[in-house]
């Protein structure tokens, strides 16, 4: 069963209350990076490519540093610090004003225990502006049964900022 919206706010912060919706909580812009070299996935470990900050730009006081993306991969990073409770497992969905811009959310499994800001994989087919802090993703989480915690690399990822 998934949650409510209220429910997932509890595991998310900082929350304002335009960001809880009735079965989850968006997750807002906060870097955009470009990948610069290849990555390489093993079976005894993962190499994470190099990668480039794009600059937001700023154009003037009244409107917010915004990232003016070509069509491509890039790897946006979320606001908010996730907390996934124990008997839960997150999910992160694109919110529907990306997809009807051409645009993609790609992202994994977030498992209990995880905590920490995560990244997600952002494919544009049609150029597109996103502003700073504007909302793209929603989480949600579900119940679920589970052995263990996770504890893997990726864990208390951009905590210390």
């Amino acid at each position: 069963m998934f949650r409510s919206g209220a429910f997932v706010a509890e595991h998310v912060e900082p929350t304002a209350d335009e960001q809880v919706q009735p079965n989850g909580v968006d997750l807002t812009v906060a870097e955009v990076y470009e990948p610069r070299d290849p990555g390489r996935i093993g079976r005894d470990g993962t190499e994470i490519p190099e990668r480039q900050a794009v600059a937001a730009e700023e154009i003037g006081e009244t409107v917010p540093p915004t990232y003016y993306l070509n069509r491509g991969g890039y790897v946006v990073e979320y606001g908010e610090r996730i907390a996934v409770p124990d008997g839960h497992v997150g999910f992160v969905l694109p919110r529907s004003s990306l997809l009807r811009s051409a645009v993609t959310l790609d992202t994994a499994v977030w498992d209990t225990g995880y905590e920490g800001r995560g990244e997600g994989l952002l494919t544009v087919h049609n150029d597109i502006e996103i502003e700073r802090d504007a909302r793209i993703a929603q989480f949600v989480l579900a119940e679920a049964d589970h052995e263990g915690s996770y504890d893997g690399a990726y864990q208390g990822e951009r905590l210390e900022e």
